[in-house]
């Protein structure tokens, strides 16, 4: 996992890279306990058809067995600073069931990292579908076509 940043300090970002590192093992083994210990009280994510889900309702995507992911990885990570706040933009690739339904291969995922007592811990995360991957919506107004493509805007 690279991380890009415009802000001085390897060590922050090691410890960034190391807190994402954990959080995709977390998500992906199902591990809500550690989820939970990594997400901050007042954590909310909004999922790339709009909906919000507070923390209590990301823990019981895995809890009730409903969300299973065979991969759940971050690629081109970018990490921007506001002040203390870590922004950290990302490619979310996911290979998994929701309610035994396939989930889409890829959304571009926004998340907020807050310290905490000399730790990470993550506040927000929104997803986007990337228009053209497996399992996004069709482009309005796109041809049709049998091989996905990725817009580039």
């Amino acid at each position: 996992m690279d991380t890009h940043a415009s802000h001085d300090g390897p060590q922050i970002i090691r410890g960034i890279d190391s807190f994402l590192a954990v959080w995709t093992e977390a998500e992906r083994t199902g591990n809500t306990d550690r989820i939970e210990a990594l997400l901050t009280d007042d954590f909310y994510a909004v999922g790339p058809l709009g909906f919000v889900l507070p923390k209590p309702a990301w823990l019981a995507r895995h809890r009730l067995g409903d969300l299973i992911y065979e991969t759940f990885d971050l690629e081109e990570v970018d990490t921007h600073f506001l002040e203390q706040v870590a922004v950290v933009t990302a490619r979310h690739v996911t290979r998994g069931t929701y309610q035994g339904h396939p989930i889409p291969e890829a959304v571009r995922a926004t998340l907020v990292l807050v310290p905490d007592k000399g730790d990470w811990r993550l506040a927000v995360i929104h997803m986007s579908f990337i228009a053209g991957t497996a399992g996004a919506p069709s482009i309005p107004g796109a041809p049709k076509s049998s091989e996905p493509t990725e817009v580039v805007v």
